[in-house]
């Protein structure tokens, strides 16, 4: 418009004033209108000539112009360039100061490349404002582009900053390495080692509140090399507990709460820092709403990992009539997770005045929180179950149905001990409306109609408007009335016949379709089966179902302070892109014999010890191999560099695993017994096979307590691969058996954890027979919590080959939607004997003879109870053929041959004493069988 047009006219004129006041005052103007959002871009290059100045305010605000419209006319703001430069030299370190953040803060690529050198002098400024102002700006570079701040070499610069003797220029320098750190995880450009971290909480003590948030942060990203590190840590950490600023508190509480795990407990520190912490966290407690609630939703976590800290202190939880609602749900929630035995009557005291209050979602949450805490305290359970008994008196519709949610969960706790109230339930069948109460009290009705005279009358009542229950009620009727049935067949026939018609053939639901068929199914073809099935003992419910599953609780502690912890969700889970979605997780004290799981870059070059470079960590594992969705692999320290290898064949686990997961054994045991010899000495006796020989002759002969068939193969018994604890939940049991000629690994799988486990795959490391799976790991996904199936996966030798310790050791990694875990466990040799390994007589009499006697090896088996003949059938499974027999002196001798996957035969004698439970074996081999196996394996 015209008005606009004489306005910028006017403005051109004004600021090319040569009056100092006038110029001022027209650059307000033009800040002032473009604060408002007037296009004043036309007035660029008048602005820009403003810049020649001294005046440290007019400066400020041509700056300011400048960071707006710079993007918009990248060709004029190149001739600020000059300028930036030479107030880089400036005197006044704030106009270098200002200068250098301007610089950062405009994002055009043609103007980056000048500002190199003055960022480069500005970083080794004698001021310290400046240098910690360029730290910043190395960040803001840095996401302009990032080659250009690695070529130049300002990360160093920033990592020697870390150094600097001014602590607020150590805070930027950290803030800014911790910035760009996170937009490339793999750079290790926090290199922390103990030297830096000293020099870190020196300059905690000084630097302002936000520094001290930045350095804390990076503190809880190291990982203390051992217990006295961890703890001269918390000591010089502990002081900013009790700071005003409670984004400082939360900081401090993380670094603590990470590196207590390192601590013994029985250390006296440890029990002095867990009563520092909760003072501070109680502090929180006093601040206005929001900050309250982020306090309780951090101490939420606080408390599932760690109850003790704040167990006196329940009286700071109690819910004040001017909360708002969300403050008194998080803090019912919390009174919940502290409720013990010493406090059960207070807290119990508090929830019935709670169940009067007049917010229906409060009094809702209340009543549930009394049925929690009987679970959760079976000495409060008689009090519980009083409580809301009175609260059911009180007839207010929504306190009833809630008590009898409640009701039906504490039966399921505690079975045949409060039947008693179900008269005073069904008074109130009436009054019930909301499907969850409804199904509640139908499951009560159904579960107790032995106790009930008129169930069948009760349960009808519900049926009469079946159609237009919701899904949950009319699956519970189902259920309840076909249990009522099974309880009382003669007067409910009727009955149960209405509601399987009325599931099967009026319904569209599948769910309540199918679950009609199997009742009626069962119900035609085997009654006794169907009571089995449906009223089959129910399980214990736990008291704690709504707790954070462990590893997420563990990534959500190392987030306290931040929207993780709000959220009680993983960073990745709202944080769009690259940035932010890093999983951290607690270190693990070295003496617990579980290696570190922390992906932090940080740590002493002592810190990471030989267990991070025998076990990859889930980075580097199966990803080509499965299309597991894992990054590629990378080379694992201190693994020495194996052969080439064909598609299928990678080497996972380094070929070191039997250290830490338990899988080591004798070499000696099972594989002499057999007859091979690779490796093993000669004539070495055991003393007794009573001990389990890890899959050597002796189980053939059930000296194992194992299922050993009369003319089958003999199958070890499940023996227990991976425990819950290092599977995060999963637990495998397993074995291994020789079926129609194909080796089967056969597994029971069972989950453990609280979430479902899906995306199973598995992957063997090179073993000594190139044993690998045939196929993928079938799984039927997906493994809900406590469920538990069996899986048979078949193997085949086309495997890797490289010689293990023991011989029939197998390194195994098994990937869910969780993790990658590993395990090791070692296969009979007799898995291995083929069905074609019988030899002709005379070609075995001619080999037997060939063979010197210093190749051959003699064991003995101890308490074997068998004639030659049964022995001779029972090893015959197993593909142990005998091909001759003769008896001298009332001695047996069994002549027998095998032959392994590999091609190679092992020929043993086998001496039966007549009424003696010692046998004695001897093999034979030749020098050319014993080193087949290292000729393949490369060794």
């Amino acid at each position: 418009s015209v008005n606009t047009q004489y306005f910028i006219f006017e403005l051109k004129a004004e600021l090319n004033s040569d009056k100092k006041e006038k110029k001022k005052e027209a650059v307000k103007k033009v800040i002032a209108s473009m604060t408002v959002g007037k296009d004043v871009s036309a007035l660029f290059p008048d602005v820009v000539n403003c810049m020649q100045t001294d005046n440290l305010e007019l400066k400020k605000l041509v700056y300011l112009y400048l960071m707006n419209y710079a993007k918009s006319q990248p060709d004029m703001a190149i001739m600020a360039v000059n300028t930036f430069v030479k107030d880089c030299e400036d005197p006044n370190p704030l106009i270098r100061a200002l200068a250098v953040r301007t610089m950062g803060c405009i994002r055009v690529d043609k103007i980056t490349e000048y500002l190199c050198e003055p960022l480069r002098k500005c970083l080794k400024d004698e001021d310290p404002y400046v240098r910690k102002t360029a730290a910043v700006c190395v960040a803001k570079l840095h996401d302009i582009n990032a080659q250009l701040v690695e070529d130049q070499g300002f990360l160093d610069t920033l990592k020697d900053l870390i150094s600097d003797s001014n602590p607020m220029v150590v805070a930027n320098a950290v803030a800014a390495l911790s910035e760009i750190a996170e937009s490339h995880p793999n750079s290790n450009l926090l290199d922390l080692n103990p030297q830096s971290i000293n020099k870190l909480l020196t300059a905690l003590n000084e630097c302002t509140e936000w520094g001290q948030i930045f350095i804390l942060d990076c503190l809880a990203n190291y990982t203390p090399r051992d217990d006295r590190e961890s703890q001269s840590i918390c000591e010089r950490v502990t002081p900013r507990l009790s700071h005003a600023n409670s984004a400082v508190v939360l900081s401090a509480v993380k670094v603590l709460m990470k590196f207590m795990e390192m601590l013994p407990k029985d250390l006296d520190y440890y029990g002095t820092l867990l009563k520092k912490l909760a003072p501070p966290l109680v502090t929180l407690l006093s601040a206005e709403p929001e900050l309250q609630y982020v306090a309780l939703r951090n101490i939420n976590l606080i408390v599932q990992k760690r109850p003790e800290i704040l167990k006196h202190e329940m009286k700071v939880f109690f819910v004040k009539y001017n909360d708002p609602i969300y403050v008194k749900l998080e803090k019912l929630d919390i009174m919940i997770r502290l409720a013990s035995q010493a406090n059960i009557a207070q807290v119990l005291a508090e929830l019935k005045e709670y169940a009067t209050e007049v917010d229906v979602d409060f009094v809702r949450k209340a009543v549930r929180a009394i049925g929690r805490c009987a679970i959760k305290v079976e000495q409060s359970a008689e009090r519980c179950v009083s409580t809301l008994l009175d609260l059911i008196q009180t007839k207010v519709n929504y306190v009833v149905q809630e008590a009898i949610v409640v009701i039906k969960d504490i039966f399921r706790k505690y079975p045949n001990k409060y039947e008693s109230v179900i008269a005073t339930l069904c008074e109130n069948l009436d009054s019930l409306d909301e499907p969850e109460a409804r199904a509640a009290m139908i499951w009560i009705v159904g579960e107790y109609a032995e106790r009930i005279d008129n169930a069948d009358e009760l349960l009808e009542s519900f049926l009469e408007g079946f159609h237009d229950e919701s899904t949950q009620v009319q699956l519970q009727l189902l259920t309840a009335i076909v249990k009522l049935f099974l309880k009382k067949p003669t007067e409910t026939q009727e009955l149960v016949q209405q509601v399987l018609s009325l599931a099967t053939q009026d319904s569209d639901n599948p769910d309540l379709r199918d679950r009609g068929y199997i009742y009626w199914r069962l119900l035609s073809t085997d009654p006794v089966a169907a009571k089995e099935v449906v009223l089959a003992e129910k399980p214990l419910i736990s008291e704690e179902t709504d707790l954070i599953e462990p590893t997420l609780l563990e990534e959500l502690i190392c987030h306290i302070g931040t929207l993780a912890s709000v959220y009680h969700k993983p960073p990745s889970a709202f944080v769009e892109g690259s940035r932010g979605v890093q999983h951290k997780r607690i270190p693990i004290r070295s003496g617990s014999g579980e290696s570190s799981e922390s992906q932090d870059t940080g740590g002493a070059p002592g810190a990471t010890e030989a267990p991070a470079a025998v076990i990859p960590s889930q980075g580097d594992l199966l990803g080509d191999l499965l299309n597991l969705d894992l990054t590629p692999p990378t080379s694992t320290a201190g693994a020495p560099p194996g052969p080439p290898m064909p598609m299928g064949g990678m080497d996972l686990l380094g070929g070191g695993l039997d250290s830490l997961v338990g899988g080591g054994g004798s070499l000696l045991t099972p594989l002499s017994l057999m007859g091979s010899g690779f490796g093993a000495p000669a004539a070495v006796m055991p003393s007794s096979l009573n001990a389990p020989v890890g899959g050597g002759l002796g189980d053939l002969f059930d000296l194992g307590g194992g299922v050993g068939m009369p003319m089958g193969t003999f199958v070890p018994p499940k023996t227990l691969w991976l425990p819950a604890m290092k599977g995060k939940g999963l637990e495998i049991m397993g074995t291994f058996a020789r079926r129609a000629g194909v080796i089967q690994m056969e597994m029971t799988l069972t989950n453990k954890a609280m979430s479902v486990m899906t995306d199973f795959a598995i992957q063997f490391n090179r073993n000594s027979f190139g044993l690998a799976p045939a196929g993928p790991l079938q799984v039927p996904t997906p493994l809900s919590p406590n469920q538990t199936i069996d899986v048979s996966l078949p193997l085949n030798n086309g495997g890797p080959v490289m010689k293990m310790e023991p011989l029939n050791n197998l390194q195994v990694a098994v990937k869910n939607n969780i993790d990658v875990f590993y395990f090791s466990c070692q296969y009979p040799i007799s898995m291995l004997f083929v069905e074609d390994g019988k030899m002709d007589r005379q070609v075995f009499l001619a080999t037997w003879k060939d063979i010197p006697n210093e190749n051959e090896a003699q064991f003995q088996i101890n308490d074997c109870h068998l004639n030659s003949d049964a022995a001779s059938n029972k090893l015959q499974g197993s593909n142990v053929f005998t091909i001759a027999k003769r008896t001298v002196e009332g001695q047996d001798m069994l002549y027998q041959s095998m032959k392994l996957t590999n091609g190679i035969c092992v020929l043993t004698e086998l001496r039966v004493q007549t009424g003696s439970p010692t046998y004695t074996v001897s093999d034979r081999h030749t020098h050319a069988l014993w080193v087949m196996i290292p000729a393949r394996a490369g060794v």
